[in-house]
């Protein structure tokens, strides 16, 4: 450890006389070549720096002066090594495993024999050499290797050498080893522990003889995680802090929701449904829990419950829906609380209170390792636009993950090792020492208001039964589970200890748990039973099926001109890129008469206008202050200095907070995070950006697990956008499709929108419709297609008008096409880029086009059906609905739309599709190749049909 000037004195004050001058005649070799003398003096010198002349003060016997010699600086010196040796691998030899106990064995990396030395050795040596804090009762150096053993190789043990910053080092030695670190519990404090963990014990059990057979992933084994969560609502609710947001995957979940989070136990035996005839109905009064209409399985639901204080003031505890896929939570948690930490409500970046709010996780010890998801959320704790202040992270450890040994899950020691690549302290704690269980909660959450970083606890525990209750797990750990199975539970070993501290009589438990039974058999028995055996099937809110049209989305000229001029502006001395400055420079005409609003400005102008609504926008993605393709431009940067400048954060028209921050290289976990902040401020546009559209692949279990399905499922509501790059290139298979054909699939009861654009006017409503649903009913999240190579493309820059009048249009008639509907054979529809192409290819044709009728379907889902049959209403003598699209025929919207085109064509009617065959990559690599294939779509999409067989192709 770094040791202070005056540590520096002290050290060297034990030295005197013959001693002295030895160290000294050394030090002046050392000068010249550190190489030159002992290694052990060299490490001395190094930590310790050049020796002094102090006069003799310490009360302590010295080294003997008679007997000066380089033996003596060897013994002083190793015992230093063994001494530090025990504060960085005293956890080693942890008395941390309640069962599996062959896993703790003695380690020679602290034992002193190591060292060459003996006891007598570490007797003759003071205390203060060695330790400098140590306690008035620590006289030599024996005392401090037993001491230090206590601290360091107890039921509790740290790891904390991988923390680089000195203060913090400091803080976590000085509490470790000040012998304060173990709360001490009054009797009274320690029966009340010990009712908690009986309370826990019993709820459990009682879930095991009456729902015989049914999954609970039960937290026996890990009980003491209960009382640890307590304390970290005891610490929030006293000091006043307005939210706990939580995260965990299944074990343990019923308990932390009934104990926790106060869900009524009847509510989760209603949740049982244990005969096949009969539905438990909760008693009347219950605390009712809405979940979305099709619900989930009991141990994915969340919660969410007000905790009060003496002063009537509350902090609120949510603990988030989970599903089977683990820790992709624990970025929506992260997301959630920093949208509780935010203030959107001025212009410029928000302002971020980290001690309104704060985030625990529980991870499963082979999940915290094994998901790739956790390392990238680990990730997001440091960043200026994702950091919440410190996570408290507690592993659940029960030694095996379903049925695979940590031998084949890990190839670390702990579970815990990922998290010392972000500098995390770590505690490992016996699950079996409830005291030093709630003392390492208490420990952490300290360091977390202190320091404002994350602190993971490992606690050890076990598993009472199988991964679920169904399962059999002496098939595939019998020597484990044999002594599982002898194992006493905590609230039995705990409650042992209370009686021979003579704190508690010998049938305190019994009767405890006695007590719990009743209570619960008592709750069950009240509740009420449904005999017809079905439970009523819930349908979507009504608002999602009604139409999404009705929101007014254009701005006046003169409000549009105003928020143009206001991002033209930049602070008093900045310099920016000029060849930039010259491009963004071309707006400022852009809304006049003749001339047209590109991509990036009318973007540019959908987010001032919001803003100017007083909505808040979040937006992120990789590159996304520039934008991947150089559209966007957000932030500026100063050329001359290192100062940046957001345009939107100069608007004087902004009545609330633009937030746009580049991520980290990851999917997964920052989508979970923007996800997270949707939900939790509804009232806030957040935006996503993939740098190519499928990137987004990195991140699918976020889109099937909770974008898509989170409503019907929890009730969750989100309203965020997701903006994709999308369209064929040539830039190969990687980087032209966004898999529009996924979300498609996860479409369904009006749970998102999916859209394909072509226009910078219609991407301007189409924002502004998504950010007046804010909030409302009707919210949903909004997938886009975006284009790269037609951000420039004139043909998608539109006029002012188009910005001042109308609204988004789900079906958008093709542009510079004109149109003969008495004499349209073939009505050509067809999404994105490829209409874009369709209309490039008309425009320079000699030909004409009398006999055509082109779509452009901007909006894919909802299906504009009712926009459709209109159109077809106007077309007596159409022969043919041809769909035309740039990706292969097995994706794309081809598969969904079809369906839609059946239900609409007339007889004599028949369907095409025109487009590139079934492939299993999305494209092309040479780009070469896909010219010529692009160039064969489009002339078929407008070959006029020479007659023959027109009948549908699939």
């Amino acid at each position: 450890m770094a040791q202070s000037e005056e540590s520096h004195e002290r050290f060297w004050g034990e030295f005197f006389g013959p001693n002295l001058g030895y160290i000294e005649e050394q030090y002046e070799i050392y000068k010249e070549d550190p190489e030159a003398i002992d290694a052990s003096l060299k490490e001395m010198f190094d930590q310790y720096g050049a020796p002094e002349l102090p006069h003799h003060t310490n009360g302590a016997a010295p080294i003997s002066q008679a007997s000066t010699s380089i033996n003596d600086v060897k013994k002083l010196t190793s015992a230093m090594k063994l001494v530090e040796a025990i504060r960085r691998y005293g956890h080693l030899e942890a008395d941390i495993y309640p069962v599996g106990r062959s896993r703790k064995r003695k380690s020679e990396l602290v034992e002193p024999e190591s060292y060459g030395l003996t006891e007598e050795d570490l007797k003759g040596i003071p205390a203060s050499w060695l330790w400098e804090d140590a306690p008035g009762h620590i006289e030599n150096g024996l005392d401090v290797v037993e001491q230090l053993k206590k601290y360091y190789s107890g039921t509790i043990t740290f790891e904390y050498d991988h923390v680089n910053n000195d203060d913090e080092r400091k803080w976590l030695l000085e509490r470790i080893e000040s012998g304060d670190l173990l709360l001490s519990l009054s009797a009274e404090e320690k029966k009340q522990l010990l009712e908690r963990l009986a309370h826990v014990e019993g709820f459990e059990e009682f879930l095991q003889k009456t729902f015989v057979g049914q999954k609970r992933f039960s937290i026996e084994g890990l009980e003491v995680m209960i009382p640890m969560l307590d304390q970290v609502v005891k610490h929030a609710t006293d000091e006043k802090i307005d939210h706990i947001m939580m995260g965990m995957a299944h074990r343990g979940r019923l308990s932390v929701l009934s104990h926790i989070l106060g869900k009524p136990y009847d509510k989760i035996f209603s949740e049982f449904h244990h005969s096949p005839d009969k539905e438990l109905i909760p008693s009347e009064g219950s605390m009712g829990i809405n979940y979305g209409w099709t619900g989930d399985v009991k141990y994915h639901l969340g919660a969410t419950t007000e905790v009060r204080d003496g002063d009537d003031e509350s902090t609120r505890i949510t603990l988030a829906n989970n599903p089977s896929h683990l820790e992709f939570v624990n970025s929506v948690v992260q997301g959630i609380t920093r949208a509780a930490q935010d203030d959107r409500s001025e212009r410029g970046y928000p302002k971020q209170d980290l001690d309104k709010a704060f985030n625990v996780l529980i991870h499963g010890d082979a999940a915290f390792i094994g998901e790739g998801v956790v390392a990238e959320s680990l990730n997001l704790s440091g960043l200026p636009g994702y950091r919440t202040g410190g996570t408290l992270h507690l592993i659940t450890n029960n030694l095996v993950g379903y049925t695979t040994d940590q031998k084949d899950g890990r190839s670390t020691r702990y579970a815990s090792d990922l998290a010392k690549g972000f500098e995390i302290p770590i505690i490992h704690v016996n699950a079996d020492d409830p005291i030093a269980c709630i003392s390492a909660m208490n420990f952490a959450y300290e360091y977390r208001k202190t320091f404002h970083k994350d602190f993971l606890i490992d606690l050890v525990g076990y598993r009472r039964y199988g991964h679920n209750e169904m399962d059999e797990p002496r098939t595939t750990q019998p020597q484990l589970y044999q002594e599982i199975d002898k194992h006493p539970t905590v609230a039995t070993v705990f409650a042992n200890a209370l009686q021979e501290e003579g704190v508690l009589e010998d049938n305190a438990l019994s009767q405890m748990k006695e007590k719990v039974q009743g209570d619960l058999r008592d709750i069950f028995e009240g509740m009420k039973e449904n005999d017809n055996g079905h439970a009523e099937a819930k349908s979507m809110p009504k608002a999602l099926t009604n139409g999404i049209d009705r929101f007014e989305t254009a701005v006046p000229l003169d409000q549009l001109k105003e928020l143009n001029e206001g991002l033209l502006k930049r602070p008093e001395g900045f310099t920016g890129f000029k060849k930039l400055e010259k491009i963004l420079k071309r707006r400022e005409s852009m809304l006049d008469k003749g001339n047209k609003v590109d991509w990036g400005a009318g973007e540019a102008l959908a987010y001032a206008s919001i803003l100017k609504d007083g909505i808040p926008i979040r937006l992120t993605g990789q590159d996304s202050e520039r934008g991947t393709f150089a559209h966007r431009h957000v932030v500026l940067h100063d050329v001359e200095k290192r100062d940046s400048y957001c345009l939107m954060h100069g608007l004087d028209e902004a009545k609330a907070s633009f937030d746009i921050r580049n991520s980290p290289l990851s999917e997964a976990g920052v989508l979970g995070f923007e996800y997270g902040y949707s939900v939790q401020s509804p009232n806030t546009l957040v935006l996503w950006e993939a740098q190519f559209g499928d990137f987004a692949n990195a991140a699918q279990v976020i889109f099937d697990q909770f974008i898509s399905a989170s409503r019907a499922k929890w009730g969750e509501k989100s309203n965020m956008v997701v903006l994709l790059p999308h369209g064929y290139e040539g830039q190969g298979p990687e980087h032209s499709s966004a898999r529009l054909e996924r979300f498609l699939q996860l479409a369904a009861e009006n749970n998102m929108i999916v859209a394909n654009v072509t226009s910078s006017a219609q991407f301007f409503h189409l924002i502004r419709r998504q950010a007046a649903m804010r909030g409302r009913e009707e919210a949903r999240p909004l997938i886009l297609m975006t284009p790269k190579s037609l951000l420039r493309n004139q043909r998608v820059a539109s006029e002012a008008k188009e910005f001042t009048e109308g609204k988004f249009q789900p079906l958008r008639s093709q542009p510079n096409l004109k149109v003969s509907k008495k004499n349209a054979k073939r009505l050509l529809i067809g999404s994105g880029k490829v209409m874009v192409d369709i209309e490039d290819a008309i425009d320079k044709s000699e030909n004409s086009f009398d006999w055509l009728r082109v779509l452009r379907l901007e909006q894919i889902y909802p299906f504009p059906k009712k926009e459709l049959v209109k159109e077809l209403e106007q077309l007596p003598n159409l022969e043919e609905i041809v769909w035309v699209q740039e990706e292969p025929q097995n994706m794309g919207a081809w598969v969904i739309v079809v369906e839609y085109l059946k239900e609409l064509v007339k007889e004599g009617q028949s369907i095409r599709y025109v487009g590139r065959p079934n492939r299993s990559a999305p494209a092309v690599g040479e780009p070469n190749v896909h010219k010529t294939e692009q160039n064969q779509v489009v002339q078929e999409a407008i070959r006029e049909p020479q007659g023959g067989d027109t009948r549908e192709r699939d």
